[in-house]
């Protein structure tokens, strides 16, 4: 009778420990979509004003870093023609995760600008960057989060740096 309870005793397995890493889950993917407005100082003296979207998707392989990829298209008018700056690029996101719900994050993005119409001093295409932050704003919801934000964008169009303000907000969508 000992040893039927002592082999039963062994068969068993004791349950692996459980460690509490967190109160509440940290998602990995965060893809957000919202409206931005954009003042493109495209030559000394020559400014516009323009609206349009931005849609971007960050990768968090780390609780603070990310892989950040960023896609913006604004519309204006250059002198009664319709005009486009359009800008994609990647790069790194730093967060940190404050109080209350409030995530406070920045960015450096690398890529691509187009801007249209074509006018007679240079190129549609140049080499641009973006650098700036942000707050998100946790809902009620832990998947969805209200975004607020400034970048500046440098670009070299028509023989000139421009440097432009760009700020956007919207909705922050997590998985």
């Amino acid at each position: 009778m000992a040893t039927a309870a002592s082999s039963a005793s062994a068969g068993a397995a004791s349950p692996d420990p459980q460690v509490v890493q967190g109160v509440f889950v940290n998602y990995s993917w965060q893809a957000y979509i919202g409206y931005t407005f954009f003042r493109f100082y495209i030559y000394p003296g020559a400014t516009e004003n323009q609206n349009g979207f931005n849609y971007s998707m960050a990768y968090y392989f780390k609780d603070w870093l990310a892989a950040d990829g960023e896609f913006a298209a604004t519309h204006g008018n250059l002198n009664g023609a319709c005009s486009w700056f359009v800008f994609g690029g990647g790069g790194p996101r730093f967060r940190w995760s404050a109080p209350r719900n409030i995530e406070v994050w920045g960015h450096v993005l690398f890529g691509y600008s187009h801007f249209s119409p074509q006018t007679p001093y240079g190129s549609k295409q140049a080499f641009a960057y973006t650098a700036g932050g942000g707050v998100d704003i946790n809902a009620h919801h832990r998947r969805i989060a209200y975004r607020l934000g400034a970048d500046m964008v440098g670009s070299h169009y028509f023989g000139t740096y421009q440097y432009s303000p760009k700020f956007f907000a919207g909705i922050v969508f997590k998985f």
